[in-house]
């Protein structure tokens, strides 16, 4: 009977954490702890970590914990300066601002990595990441202001990829 009840309890909440993390989100979010909402909250928490059994990704492993401190210390300054590099550029630039594709050549390969460094590129504004070719290891990405796409792919691979590699690979 334990047994059952152990494989009951996996089925219910296959990420308990994630569903633990979901329900803080929405009630945060919501500002508000009626019955209701928790209620939604409680759905929403049993619900939405089903789709990540799909995913089949394999398991996390930070192989190296500091290194990914220190890749926040080098996203969150970006992700400042990009934000008022991009406020300026949209309120006070003329036409010489020139958007572009950059092909940035990644060594990464960890889907834990890739999507890491999507977030990070995607969360800091005026670049989204557009395709990534896993055969060859390019990365294409859209730049809202650029201005030498060789010395931006360097950062990326600096800034983010070298650290990355260090805590997913």
């Amino acid at each position: 009977m334990r047994g059952r009840a152990n494989r009951f309890l996996a089925w219910l909440l296959p990420w308990p954490a994630v569903s633990a993390l979901v329900l803080a989100v929405w009630l945060l979010l919501n500002q508000s702890l009626s019955p209701g909402q928790i209620f939604l909250g409680l759905l929403l928490a049993l619900t939405a970590p089903r789709f990540l059994t799909t995913l089949d990704a394999p398991p996390l492993r930070i192989r190296r914990p500091w290194a990914l401190v220190r890749l926040l210390g080098n996203v969150l300054p970006d992700i400042f300066i990009s934000n008022y590099k991009v406020t300026r550029a949209i309120l006070f630039s003329g036409p010489e601002r020139q958007a572009g594709h950059v092909l940035v050549p990644l060594s990464i390969r960890s889907p834990w990595s890739l999507a890491m460094l999507a977030c990070i590129l995607t969360a800091t504004p005026g670049t989204a990441w557009i395709s990534f070719n896993p055969q060859t290891g390019l990365l294409l990405m859209h730049v809202l202001d650029l201005k030498d796409a060789d010395e931006l792919a360097g950062a990326i691979t600096r800034r983010y990829e070298r650290w990355l590699q260090q805590v997913f690979e």
